[in-house]
């Protein structure tokens, strides 16, 4: 009785921790890829190495904090391929693809760093080139981790690839990045006390684990 009792107290006690240490992530600091069809802006469902726009098309790319696609920032500014591509003629062999560049705001910064203004650019390459061959004709440097995971535009963040981000803004220890979790998905996230305390999911999954706890013992003594 005394073992079966454990067993199960065990069982409900291991969700609980996990939960708990789920709770500190609140998603992951990277660039996504965007495709403007008109003027609504559609998350891409290719690397922009693999994207190859044809002549006309308008692309984006946003820097921030998400979750995962559904959670990730769209870039800002209504310029379309006529603004943005007003000053670079048609050119046989060719193609124009606008795009916008949109480095986020400062609260998605990593520590230590500003994000540049937006900007916007007409890439003219070659007609079979891709996103990311037209990214990098106009905003060098590119950085570019061992999966291929975009990082980083124009230099920019300085450091870091789709690092998992605290609830505090702090990168976490997780070594997961946005690059292994496909869209950036996590497990989770927990409101922010300021750091004055453990979180509220903490508190309440000890509260938890305290009453099970109690309720083994119990069932223990009345089955002895």
């Amino acid at each position: 009785m005394i073992r079966r009792a454990t067993v199960l107290f065990l069982a409900a006690l291991l969700p609980l921790l996990a939960g708990a240490g789920q709770a500190q992530a609140a998603g992951y600091r990277y660039w996504s890829f965007w495709e403007r069809d008109g003027s609504a802006w559609t998350y891409a469902t290719v690397g922009p190495s693999l994207s190859r726009p044809a002549d006309g098309d308008v692309q984006g790319f946003r820097f921030s904090v998400s979750e995962d696609s559904g959670d990730a920032a769209k870039p800002r500014g209504a310029a379309g391929f006529d603004t943005i591509c007003a000053k670079t003629p048609a050119k046989d062999g060719t193609k124009r693809v606008a795009l916008v560049i949109d480095f986020g705001t400062p609260g998605d910064a990593p520590s230590g760093e500003k994000p540049p203004a937006g900007r916007t650019a007409c890439a003219q390459v070659a007609e079979d080139a891709t996103t990311a061959e037209a990214l990098a004709s106009v905003a060098k440097p590119l950085r570019y981790d061992s999966n291929a995971l975009l990082c980083a535009i124009a230099g920019y963040p300085a450091k870091g690839c789709g690092e998992q981000v605290a609830t505090d803004g702090k990168d976490s220890s997780a070594t997961e990045t946005a690059g292994t979790a496909g869209t950036a998905e996590t497990a989770g996230s927990a409101e922010d006390d300021g750091g004055s305390g453990p979180s509220v999911g903490l508190i309440a999954g000890a509260a938890v684990v305290v009453v099970l706890g109690a309720a083994a013992v119990w069932q223990v003594r009345r089955r002895a």
